[in-house]
């Protein structure tokens, strides 16, 4: 009797790898049942199960379609190879090797194969399953109502129906490989095929097996030839650096896929019928294959490349001229480009105006308090408690109140969870569940020596605070914070309470009893957990068994989680790409939280890609902003505007895109009424809707290179801008981040809420243009104030660099920084006005000593091209009469004084002067011209030599002087060059 080909495992053994197997079974669907369930309880609440339950049902249909095709195909194969196995195979070395593994097969061969095919359709439905939303836009997409300008054909079956046509192309090419190879294996170990032996090397049905499923795959080859035509509207044009379809690809490489699907199925009914009818051996077939192969090369690479080269490149500009001008069309409209308001700003005076002085537009709302640096401020005066927290970052809204409107740097007081004292289970998830109060201050008001002047989100009554409003001007009559920022994935709280009388959650201290109030809530947010089967299910999926055993779980306790506001319209709508800054406002008397929720594609034709997480990327990132995922994309629409209500976590999400097909898709696909109708927003939500950063920031980075619409000069890359990095730090690499501003521009009828941002040519340091973004009757509106090409005007790293170089600024900058303190910049706003250009930095000074936070105590002004006219005072007011006199001044022939200083005393013309005075003063002005020649030749080595010549020579003239006593500041002061080569 001949012995088993393997060894068998024993009876102890085999159960005890069956009771392992069933242990991790049963544990892993555990887990999947409860996230499952918890999942469900969760979607109710929000009363978003559709969402719930399409997707999920989309998923297993996808992982059953795909899994079991997928399985099937490669199942049936292999079975249909062993079918056909020859009854009779010669003998050979080869054949008795190959016989114990047929030994092993052939009794349970069906339990192998399905097997085999069981697993591979697992992998390929766990794949399958992750294309739901692919599946979803495929099923419910739509038209774009807009044409694709080589083939004709609407874009949206680029956005719509061309991604999923591909994949399943690939689950194609996928099967038939996977069968093909299965099918060889099973024909070489059952005889079918040999390598040894006399005779055929293959049987006559294990060839026109195996050539069927070659021929099927050289079909799907062609399938493939067809849809790449369509999809090389979407690659890379190395010719003219854009995406799209350029000149070589629509004169060569269109027709070489087409000659090559062609001739793909000719080699495919080649290889059956000469495999099978006529020769019935394979030296045809594979004489077919390889002509496809060269084929491919020849015609698919060797040709194009050749247009490419000899005829494209020595007249790159003109043969790409079109196919630029489609790329600029299709980028301009994919991301909302196309009605850019784009006026020219000639920015020629550069004299301060005197109506700089009067002025009720600009300069009143002027924003002071930067919303990064005055965060510490916040969280020190309006903390309280030690665990609040105001985050690293706050926001900007605007408000009215007593009938005016005016920019507020907004937070809302947040429970900081590792500050508690006693950070135990009780404290952190029954006791202190909320935070209290929305914090507001007036964006362009200080007051107490530098101190944000607080309008709401007091803790008692009234505030007793002299540095803060009397009463509430911004009132909330529900300040509890349950749902913000500050929330991590496991800050649940358990709330209510079975004894109405008493009060567990830790509600607020009273600053002016110094007691403390505490509450229970009242909401309907959170999930029922009164019941033991609930109880039991939250603590399996917290692994917390307090769940169960403690007695601040009761019959009316509820649970809250997903409190972060971003995480839970996240969840509600996982199609939505969401903006980095939620902000919150107060409105119906509810703090409510507004993210901005964008639909994004990849596949839009001839539209530039971009990486959201590259172009959205600055000086806040991470720092209070989330940082947005690593996408891809093409097309970018702000579509939904959705709210999170901080008390109950209520989310809502508001259609603000009615023409954008992706939404209407991606509504269609739950059931339709997911989103609700523009129409339906409040008057109230929508007065703090306010322009989205990250959206500005891709439109902001595309409009550098696509302000360009001729294709001549986009070529070229002559006119093209770039942002600037952060004044106060340049050499960090990091972007200046644009800024919300309440402000009139030119051409606008009245002062609007905007974010702007500056951008200077590329390469150069001068002022290019201003782009800001705001809504104009509830639409978006993008303007551009463009400056000429050789402007003098500076730009945002020139301008601070300008100020604060001053000697006489410097000096004072100095006072301000010692080893006991430390001189912040905040925001440097970019504002035009009266034909020239206005630059206002907020100075803070923070001290080093312990829980210190920054106070405004400086404003530094610039008008004009930078250096000219430039003051540093302790208030806005100051600053514009330093500006409006050095105007007046220089009108009257007299040049501006240094950082403001006063002119000297006795008339215009100063006296002459003498001895080591004049000696430092004519050094001060060798220097000067020594600045302005390194600055024209562009030299930063020498022009670092120059500055520092220029800095011994002040602090030798300003010895002088001492020496000398009082005496006229020499003409033609340090503050006369500018400080920075502008290219």
């Amino acid at each position: 009797m001949r012995s088993s080909p393997l060894p068998r495992m024993s009876r102890r053994g085999r159960v005890t790898i069956g009771v392992l197997v069933g242990v991790f079974v049963l544990f892993t669907l555990l887990g999947w049942g409860v996230q499952a369930w918890t999942d469900w309880l969760w979607f109710e609440e929000v009363r978003y199960t559709q969402v719930f339950t399409g997707v999920l049902v989309t998923r297993l249909l996808l992982f059953l379609a795909i899994g079991v095709g997928l399985g099937l195909f490669v199942g049936g194969n292999l079975w249909l190879a062993y079918r056909l196995r020859p009854a009779l195979r010669p003998h050979s070395l080869e054949q008795a090797t190959l016989e114990r593994y047929r030994m092993l097969l052939t009794p349970r061969i069906g339990t192998w194969i399905s097997v085999t095919a069981a697993v591979l359709g697992l992998f390929a439905g766990l794949s399958a399953q992750s294309r739901w939303n692919q599946w979803l836009l495929f099923r419910n997409g739509g038209d774009f109502g807009v044409k694709d300008p080589e083939f004709g054909v609407d874009i949206g079956f680029y956005v719509f129906q061309l991604p999923f046509w591909r994949y399943l192309l690939g689950v194609g090419f996928t099967a038939v490989v996977l069968a093909l190879l299965g099918a060889l294996a099973v024909h070489y170990i059952f005889g079918g095929v040999r390598l040894q032996g006399v005779g055929d090397r293959m049987t006559n049905a294990a060839r026109a097996h195996l050539s069927t499923l070659v021929a099927v795959f050289v079909l799907l080859k062609a399938i493939a030839y067809v849809l790449d035509r369509r999809a090389m509207l979407l690659e890379y044009n190395e010719g003219a650096k854009l995406y799209g379809a350029g000149y070589a690809d629509v004169n060569a490489l269109l027709p070489a896929k087409e000659i090559l699907a062609y001739i793909s199925v000719v080699v495919a009914i080649a290889i059956i019928v000469f495999s099978n009818a006529v020769m019935r051996n394979l030296v045809w077939p594979g004489i077919a294959l390889a002509l496809l192969g060269v084929s491919a090369v020849a015609i698919g690479g060797i040709y194009p490349w050749a247009v490419q080269t000899f005829e494209v490149k020595p007249s790159a500009r003109d043969k790409e001229a079109p196919f630029i001008e489609r790329s600029i069309g299709a980028t301009r409209a994919a991301f909302g480009l196309g009605d850019t308001n784009t006026t020219g700003y000639a920015a020629n005076n550069l004299t301060p105006p005197a109506s700089l002085a009067t002025d009720t537009s600009v300069v009143p709302n002027v924003r002071l308090l930067d919303p990064q640096l005055v965060s510490e401020t916040y969280t020190q005066l309006q903390q309280v408690r030690g665990f609040y927290d105001f985050g690293p970052k706050l926001d900007i809204d605007r408000y009215s109140v007593a009938n005016k409107t005016s920019d507020y740097v907004v937070g809302v007081r947040e429970i900081n969870y590792s500050e508690l004292t006693q950070n135990n289970w009780i404290n952190r998830h029954t006791v202190f569940t909320h935070g209290y109060g929305l914090v507001a201050a007036p964006a362009n008001q200080v007051v107490c020596g530098g101190q944000p002047y607080f309008v709401s989100g007091f803790l008692g009554e009234k505030a007793q605070e002299a540095c803060s409003s009397q009463a509430e001007q911004i009132p909330a009559t529900q300040p509890r914070i349950y749902y913000g920022e500050r929330m991590e994935e496991d800050d649940y709280a358990i709330v209510g309470q079975s004894d109405k009388t008493r009060n567990a959650e830790f509600d607020r201290p009273t600053p002016t009893t110094g007691g403390e109030q505490y509450y229970t809530y009242t909401g309907e947010g959170g999930v029922e957990i009164g019941s033991f089967t609930r109880r039991l299910l939250y603590s399996i999926k917290e692994q917390e068994s307090n769940f169960l055993l403690s007695d601040a779980v009761n019959d009316n306790s509820r649970l809250l989680y997903v409190r972060n506001p971003r995480d839970r319209v996240e969840k509600v709508a996982p199609f939505l790409t969401l903006d980095g800054d939620p902000y919150p406002a107060v409105v119906g008397g509810r703090i409510q939280w507004i993210i901005d929720g964008y639909t994004t594609a990849a596949t839009y034709p001839y539209a530039e890609r971009v990486n959201l997480q590259t172009e959205t990327a600055d000086e806040l990132t991470n720092r209070g902003t989330f940082q947005l995922a690593r996408e891809n994309v093409n097309y970018m629409r702000n579509s939904v505007k959705a709210t999170v209500d901080a008390y109950d976590g209520t989310v809502r999400l508001y259609e603000f895109d009615e023409t954008d097909p992706v939404l209407k898709a991606w509504n269609k696909a739950f059931g339709g009424d997911l989103v609700l109708p523009k129409n339906a927003i409040p008057a109230e939500l929508a007065e703090h809707f306010r322009y989205p950063a990250d959206m500005f920031k891709v439109q902001r980075n595309l409009l550098t290179k696509f302000h360009v619409t001729d294709p001549g000069d986009f070529y070229s890359g002559q006119d093209f801008w770039q942002v600037p990095n952060v004044p106060d730090a340049p050499d960090s690499g990091q972007k200046q981040p644009p800024y919300y501003l309440f402000t009139q521009f030119p051409g606008q009828a009245q002062p609007r809420f905007q974010i702007t941002a500056a951008v200077t040519p590329n390469g150069r340091q001068n002022l290019a243009a201003l782009i800001s973004g705001s809504y104009v009757d509830g639409q978006p509106k993008l303007e551009v104030l463009e400056l000429p090409d050789q402007t003098r005007v500076s730009g945002p790293v020139q301008v601070h660099q300008q100020m604060t170089n001053n000697a006489n600024i410097r000096q004072q900058l100095n006072l301000l920084s010692s080893n006991q303190a430390q001189v912040q910049y905040g925001n440097l706003l970019s504002l035009p006005f009266g034909d020239g250009m206005l630059y206002v930095e907020p100075v803070y000074v923070k001290s080093n000593q312990q829980d210190a936070y920054p106070l405004l105590q400086k404003v530094l002004l610039s008008y004009g091209d930078g250096g000219s006219y430039v003051a540093l005072a302790d208030n806005l007011t100051d600053g514009i009469k330093q500006l409006v006199d050095q105007g007046k001044r220089a009108g009257q022939g007299t040049a501006p004084p240094p950082g403001g200083t006063p002119p000297p005393p006795g008339g215009t013309n100063p006296p002459p002067l003498t001895g080591e005075l004049a000696a430092a003063a004519e050094r001060v002005q060798t220097a000067i011209v020594e600045v302005k020649a390194a600055q024209t030749s562009g030299d930063f080595e020498r022009y670092g030599r120059a500055l520092k010549a220029l800095d011994e020579a002040m602090t030798a003239f300003q010895q002088a002087q001492q020496t000398a006593g009082p005496a006229p500041t020499p003409s033609g002061s340090p503050a006369a060059p500018s400080p920075t080569p502008s290219g």
